[in-house]
Protein backbone atom coordinates (compact mmCIF):
# COMPACT_ATOMS: atom_id res chain seq x y z
CA UNK A 1 0.00 0.00 0.00
CA UNK A 2 3.19 2.44 0.67
CA UNK A 3 4.83 1.50 -2.82
CA UNK A 4 1.47 2.35 -4.54
CA UNK A 5 0.88 5.38 -2.59
CA UNK A 6 4.64 6.79 -3.56
CA UNK A 7 4.13 5.94 -7.30
CA UNK A 8 1.28 7.78 -7.19
CA UNK A 9 3.35 10.81 -5.61
CA UNK A 10 6.21 10.52 -7.68
CA UNK A 11 3.84 10.34 -10.79
CA UNK A 12 1.85 13.61 -9.66
CA UNK A 13 5.25 15.36 -8.93
CA UNK A 14 5.79 14.18 -12.71
CA UNK A 15 3.25 15.44 -14.30
CA UNK A 16 3.05 18.96 -12.49
CA UNK A 17 6.97 19.55 -13.53
CA UNK A 18 5.69 18.97 -17.13
CA UNK A 19 2.92 21.21 -16.86
CA UNK A 20 4.65 23.80 -14.94
CA UNK A 21 7.38 23.18 -18.21
CA UNK A 22 4.62 23.54 -20.76
CA UNK A 23 2.98 26.53 -19.05
CA UNK A 24 6.35 28.43 -19.39
CA UNK A 25 6.49 27.70 -23.17
CA UNK A 26 3.05 27.84 -23.55
CA UNK A 27 1.84 30.37 -27.24
CA UNK A 28 0.88 33.65 -26.47
CA UNK A 29 -2.44 34.99 -27.03
CA UNK A 30 -0.98 38.02 -27.96
CA UNK A 31 1.88 39.86 -27.22
CA UNK A 32 5.41 40.64 -28.93
CA UNK A 33 9.00 39.79 -29.14
CA UNK A 34 11.52 42.20 -29.42
CA UNK A 35 15.78 41.67 -29.81
CA UNK A 36 18.54 44.90 -29.68
CA UNK A 37 20.92 43.09 -31.52
CA UNK A 38 23.17 39.98 -31.78
CA UNK A 39 27.02 39.46 -31.51
CA UNK A 40 29.55 39.41 -29.28
CA UNK A 41 28.58 40.26 -25.55
CA UNK A 42 31.23 39.19 -23.47
CA UNK A 43 29.52 38.60 -19.85
CA UNK A 44 33.26 38.78 -18.29
CA UNK A 45 33.38 42.25 -19.53
CA UNK A 46 29.83 43.50 -19.07
CA UNK A 47 29.97 45.50 -15.82
CA UNK A 48 26.92 45.16 -13.64
CA UNK A 49 25.50 48.85 -14.80
CA UNK A 50 25.68 48.20 -18.46
CA UNK A 51 24.27 45.39 -18.01
CA UNK A 52 21.07 46.60 -15.85
CA UNK A 53 21.05 49.76 -18.45
CA UNK A 54 20.68 47.57 -21.42
CA UNK A 55 17.77 45.38 -19.47
CA UNK A 56 16.03 48.15 -18.32
CA UNK A 57 16.24 49.77 -22.25
CA UNK A 58 14.66 46.18 -23.18
CA UNK A 59 11.93 46.16 -20.63
CA UNK A 60 10.98 49.91 -21.48
CA UNK A 61 10.64 48.94 -25.34
CA UNK A 62 8.61 45.62 -24.30
CA UNK A 63 6.12 47.81 -21.76
CA UNK A 64 5.74 50.59 -24.33
CA UNK A 65 4.60 47.98 -26.96
CA UNK A 66 2.83 45.78 -24.69
CA UNK A 67 0.69 48.73 -23.10
CA UNK A 68 -0.66 49.51 -27.18
CA UNK A 69 -1.91 45.39 -27.51
CA UNK A 70 -3.41 44.94 -23.72
CA UNK A 71 -5.87 47.99 -24.66
CA UNK A 72 -6.59 46.18 -27.95
CA UNK A 73 -3.99 48.01 -30.13
CA UNK A 74 -2.31 47.09 -33.44
CA UNK A 75 0.46 44.82 -33.78
CA UNK A 76 1.96 47.45 -35.93
CA UNK A 77 0.95 50.32 -33.33
CA UNK A 78 2.95 47.89 -30.98
CA UNK A 79 5.77 47.51 -33.18
CA UNK A 80 6.23 50.93 -33.67
CA UNK A 81 5.88 51.88 -30.66
CA UNK A 82 8.79 49.62 -29.23
CA UNK A 83 10.93 50.06 -31.72
CA UNK A 84 11.29 54.48 -30.95
CA UNK A 85 11.82 53.12 -27.78
CA UNK A 86 15.44 51.63 -28.80
CA UNK A 87 15.64 53.99 -31.56
CA UNK A 88 15.72 56.84 -28.47
CA UNK A 89 18.14 54.68 -26.38
CA UNK A 90 22.12 55.29 -27.43
CA UNK A 91 22.82 51.76 -26.39
CA UNK A 92 21.50 50.24 -29.19
CA UNK A 93 22.28 50.35 -32.82
CA UNK A 94 19.49 52.38 -34.47
CA UNK A 95 18.53 55.70 -34.18
CA UNK A 96 20.52 58.05 -31.46
CA UNK A 97 23.19 55.20 -30.94
CA UNK A 98 23.79 54.25 -34.41
CA UNK A 99 27.58 52.97 -35.92
CA UNK A 100 29.42 55.70 -37.88
CA UNK A 101 30.66 55.07 -41.78
CA UNK A 102 33.85 54.93 -42.76
CA UNK A 103 33.76 58.32 -43.40
CA UNK A 104 32.28 59.33 -39.88
CA UNK A 105 28.38 60.12 -40.62
CA UNK A 106 26.01 58.28 -39.57
CA UNK A 107 23.43 56.43 -42.33
CA UNK A 108 20.45 54.78 -40.70
CA UNK A 109 17.44 52.08 -42.20
CA UNK A 110 14.20 50.55 -41.54
CA UNK A 111 11.46 48.65 -42.57
CA UNK A 112 7.93 47.42 -41.30
CA UNK A 113 5.39 45.07 -42.58
CA UNK A 114 2.27 44.37 -41.65
CA UNK A 115 0.97 40.74 -41.40
CA UNK A 116 -2.68 41.30 -42.44
CA UNK A 117 -2.54 43.21 -45.83
CA UNK A 118 1.12 42.70 -46.63
CA UNK A 119 1.98 46.54 -47.18
CA UNK A 120 5.38 47.20 -45.99
CA UNK A 121 7.46 50.24 -46.26
CA UNK A 122 11.37 50.24 -45.86
CA UNK A 123 14.02 53.60 -46.11
CA UNK A 124 17.72 53.52 -45.97
CA UNK A 125 20.77 55.90 -45.78
CA UNK A 126 19.31 58.12 -43.73
CA UNK A 127 20.82 61.23 -42.13
CA UNK A 128 18.64 63.36 -40.10
CA UNK A 129 15.78 61.37 -38.99
CA UNK A 130 15.70 60.67 -35.63
CA UNK A 131 12.89 57.27 -35.52
CA UNK A 132 13.52 55.89 -39.29
CA UNK A 133 10.53 52.94 -37.87
CA UNK A 134 7.91 56.10 -37.98
CA UNK A 135 9.40 57.21 -41.43
CA UNK A 136 9.10 53.22 -42.99
CA UNK A 137 5.31 53.01 -41.62
CA UNK A 138 4.67 56.21 -43.39
CA UNK A 139 6.40 55.12 -46.69
CA UNK A 140 4.20 52.06 -46.11
CA UNK A 141 0.83 53.90 -45.63
CA UNK A 142 1.18 57.11 -47.47
CA UNK A 143 2.76 56.57 -50.15
CA UNK A 144 2.61 54.18 -53.56
CA UNK A 145 6.02 52.40 -52.64
CA UNK A 146 7.57 50.07 -50.50
CA UNK A 147 11.29 51.66 -50.14
CA UNK A 148 12.95 55.22 -50.26
CA UNK A 149 16.84 55.80 -49.84
CA UNK A 150 18.88 58.53 -48.79
CA UNK A 151 17.78 62.01 -50.00
CA UNK A 152 14.66 61.07 -51.76
CA UNK A 153 14.00 59.16 -48.23
CA UNK A 154 14.31 62.44 -46.63
CA UNK A 155 12.56 64.53 -48.84
CA UNK A 156 9.37 62.40 -48.21
CA UNK A 157 9.74 62.67 -44.43
CA UNK A 158 9.99 66.72 -45.05
CA UNK A 159 6.76 66.64 -47.12
CA UNK A 160 5.16 64.00 -44.07
CA UNK A 161 5.77 66.70 -41.42
CA UNK A 162 8.88 64.62 -39.47
CA UNK A 163 11.05 66.47 -37.69
CA UNK A 164 14.65 66.64 -38.80
CA UNK A 165 17.72 65.93 -36.39
CA UNK A 166 21.47 67.32 -36.94
CA UNK A 167 23.95 64.51 -37.45
CA UNK A 168 25.15 65.59 -33.85
CA UNK A 169 22.19 63.83 -32.61
CA UNK A 170 23.63 60.76 -33.53
CA UNK A 171 26.82 60.95 -31.99
CA UNK A 172 28.14 58.97 -28.76
CA UNK A 173 31.78 59.15 -27.87
CA UNK A 174 31.68 54.92 -27.64
CA UNK A 175 30.55 54.54 -31.49
CA UNK A 176 33.16 56.91 -32.38
CA UNK A 177 35.92 55.35 -30.73
CA UNK A 178 34.80 51.76 -32.22
CA UNK A 179 34.74 53.51 -35.52
CA UNK A 180 38.47 54.73 -34.91
CA UNK A 181 39.51 50.92 -33.69
CA UNK A 182 38.15 49.66 -36.62
CA UNK A 183 40.04 52.01 -39.05
CA UNK A 184 43.48 51.35 -37.25
CA UNK A 185 42.87 47.70 -37.23
CA UNK A 186 44.46 45.64 -40.23
CA UNK A 187 42.49 43.31 -40.19
CA UNK A 188 38.63 44.96 -40.17
CA UNK A 189 36.14 42.80 -38.30
CA UNK A 190 32.14 42.29 -39.59
CA UNK A 191 31.10 45.22 -37.96
CA UNK A 192 28.92 43.41 -36.63
CA UNK A 193 30.71 41.52 -33.74
CA UNK A 194 29.57 44.01 -30.97
CA UNK A 195 26.25 45.83 -32.04
CA UNK A 196 23.62 44.81 -34.42
CA UNK A 197 20.05 45.88 -35.06
CA UNK A 198 16.63 46.36 -33.21
CA UNK A 199 13.57 44.88 -34.34
CA UNK A 200 10.37 43.63 -32.79
CA UNK A 201 7.32 41.41 -34.30
CA UNK A 202 3.48 41.14 -32.55
CA UNK A 203 0.09 39.46 -32.35
CA UNK A 204 -2.48 41.68 -31.28
CA UNK A 205 -6.13 40.57 -30.03
CA UNK A 206 -7.16 40.06 -33.70
CA UNK A 207 -5.17 37.82 -34.54
CA UNK A 208 -3.14 40.35 -36.72
CA UNK A 209 0.71 39.93 -37.14
CA UNK A 210 3.64 42.67 -37.47
CA UNK A 211 7.18 43.11 -37.69
CA UNK A 212 9.64 45.75 -37.65
CA UNK A 213 13.69 46.24 -37.69
CA UNK A 214 16.00 49.35 -37.46
CA UNK A 215 19.73 49.76 -37.57
CA UNK A 216 22.68 52.35 -38.22
CA UNK A 217 24.02 49.34 -40.11
CA UNK A 218 27.86 48.25 -39.41
CA UNK A 219 30.95 50.62 -37.79
CA UNK A 220 33.02 51.26 -40.41
CA UNK A 221 31.14 50.56 -43.56
CA UNK A 222 31.32 51.96 -47.17
CA UNK A 223 28.98 55.33 -48.06
CA UNK A 224 25.72 53.81 -49.48
CA UNK A 225 26.07 50.61 -47.85
CA UNK A 226 22.65 49.12 -46.92
CA UNK A 227 22.34 45.53 -45.16
CA UNK A 228 19.30 43.11 -44.69
CA UNK A 229 17.38 45.49 -42.28
CA UNK A 230 15.35 47.54 -44.14
CA UNK A 231 15.22 44.58 -46.78
CA UNK A 232 11.16 42.96 -46.76
CA UNK A 233 12.07 38.85 -46.91
CA UNK A 234 15.61 39.67 -45.73
CA UNK A 235 15.55 41.51 -42.67
CA UNK A 236 12.16 41.90 -42.01
CA UNK A 237 8.70 39.76 -42.89
CA UNK A 238 5.03 39.58 -41.74
CA UNK A 239 2.61 37.30 -42.97
CA UNK A 240 -1.05 36.64 -41.21
CA UNK A 241 -0.92 33.39 -42.35
CA UNK A 242 2.21 32.03 -41.07
CA UNK A 243 4.46 34.33 -38.71
CA UNK A 244 6.60 37.47 -37.88
CA UNK A 245 9.93 37.82 -38.41
CA UNK A 246 13.16 40.57 -37.55
CA UNK A 247 16.61 39.39 -37.95
CA UNK A 248 19.43 40.82 -36.65
CA UNK A 249 23.38 39.69 -37.89
CA UNK A 250 25.67 39.97 -40.87
CA UNK A 251 23.42 41.33 -43.44
CA UNK A 252 25.17 40.64 -46.55
CA UNK A 253 24.64 36.68 -45.66
CA UNK A 254 20.80 37.38 -44.40
CA UNK A 255 19.99 38.86 -47.79
CA UNK A 256 21.65 36.37 -49.59
CA UNK A 257 19.57 33.03 -47.85
CA UNK A 258 16.59 35.13 -47.62
CA UNK A 259 16.11 34.19 -43.86
CA UNK A 260 13.02 36.23 -42.79
CA UNK A 261 10.83 34.77 -45.77
CA UNK A 262 12.50 31.43 -45.72
CA UNK A 263 11.18 31.12 -42.26
CA UNK A 264 7.53 31.97 -43.51
CA UNK A 265 7.98 29.48 -46.22
CA UNK A 266 9.27 26.55 -44.01
CA UNK A 267 5.83 26.83 -42.69
CA UNK A 268 3.63 27.72 -45.19
CA UNK A 269 4.79 24.97 -47.64
CA UNK A 270 6.03 22.57 -45.43
CA UNK A 271 4.31 22.71 -42.00
CA UNK A 272 7.19 22.93 -40.24
CA UNK A 273 6.99 24.51 -36.18
CA UNK A 274 8.19 27.85 -35.81
CA UNK A 275 11.48 27.48 -33.66
CA UNK A 276 12.34 24.61 -36.35
CA UNK A 277 12.25 26.81 -39.14
CA UNK A 278 13.81 29.87 -37.58
CA UNK A 279 16.76 27.44 -37.06
CA UNK A 280 16.64 26.17 -40.37
CA UNK A 281 16.63 29.34 -41.48
CA UNK A 282 19.40 31.06 -39.67
CA UNK A 283 21.27 27.88 -40.43
CA UNK A 284 21.29 28.90 -43.91
CA UNK A 285 22.99 31.97 -43.34
CA UNK A 286 25.55 30.46 -41.22
CA UNK A 287 26.31 28.10 -43.83
CA UNK A 288 26.91 31.04 -46.20
CA UNK A 289 29.61 32.65 -43.71
CA UNK A 290 27.08 34.82 -41.29
CA UNK A 291 26.35 35.01 -37.86
CA UNK A 292 23.51 36.99 -35.76
CA UNK A 293 20.15 35.94 -34.68
CA UNK A 294 16.45 36.67 -34.86
CA UNK A 295 13.13 36.71 -33.43
CA UNK A 296 10.13 35.08 -34.61
CA UNK A 297 6.39 35.21 -33.58
CA UNK A 298 3.77 33.14 -35.32
CA UNK A 299 0.19 33.28 -35.82
CA UNK A 300 -0.67 30.97 -32.98
CA UNK A 301 1.69 32.85 -30.51
CA UNK A 302 4.62 30.92 -30.44
CA UNK A 303 7.81 32.32 -30.03
CA UNK A 304 11.52 31.43 -31.66
CA UNK A 305 14.25 33.49 -30.76
CA UNK A 306 17.99 31.60 -32.08
CA UNK A 307 21.00 32.62 -32.60
CA UNK A 308 24.42 31.40 -33.27
CA UNK A 309 26.50 34.57 -31.59
CA UNK A 310 27.62 34.56 -27.89
CA UNK A 311 24.75 36.75 -27.00
CA UNK A 312 22.03 38.56 -28.20
CA UNK A 313 19.40 41.72 -26.37
CA UNK A 314 15.91 39.82 -26.89
CA UNK A 315 12.41 39.91 -24.70
CA UNK A 316 8.90 38.59 -25.10
CA UNK A 317 5.77 39.41 -22.74
CA UNK A 318 2.76 37.61 -23.36
CA UNK A 319 -0.90 38.06 -22.71
CA UNK A 320 0.18 37.61 -18.80
CA UNK A 321 1.53 40.24 -18.59
CA UNK A 322 4.90 38.35 -17.44
CA UNK A 323 8.07 39.85 -19.15
CA UNK A 324 11.45 37.98 -20.13
CA UNK A 325 14.57 39.55 -20.26
CA UNK A 326 17.68 37.74 -21.69
CA UNK A 327 21.29 38.78 -22.98
CA UNK A 328 23.50 35.66 -22.89
CA UNK A 329 23.52 32.24 -24.42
Amino acid sequence: MLRFTLIICVSSLLLTGNAAAEDSTRPMKFGMVIHGGAGTIDRAKMTTENEQAHRAGLEQSLKAGYDILARGGSSLDAVEAAIRVLEDNPLFNAGRGAVFTHEGTNELDASIMDGKTLKAGAVAGLEHIANPITLARLVMEKSRHVMLQGKGAEAFAKSMGMPFVDQKYFYTEERWQELQKEKASPTPSSGQEKHGTVGAVALDQAGNLAAGTSTGGITNKLFGRVGDSPIIGAGTYANNQTCAVSCTGDGEYFIRAVVAHNISTLLGYKGLPLAEAAQKALDEAARLGGTGGLIALDRNGNVAMPFNTSGMYRGKIGSDGKMTVEIYR
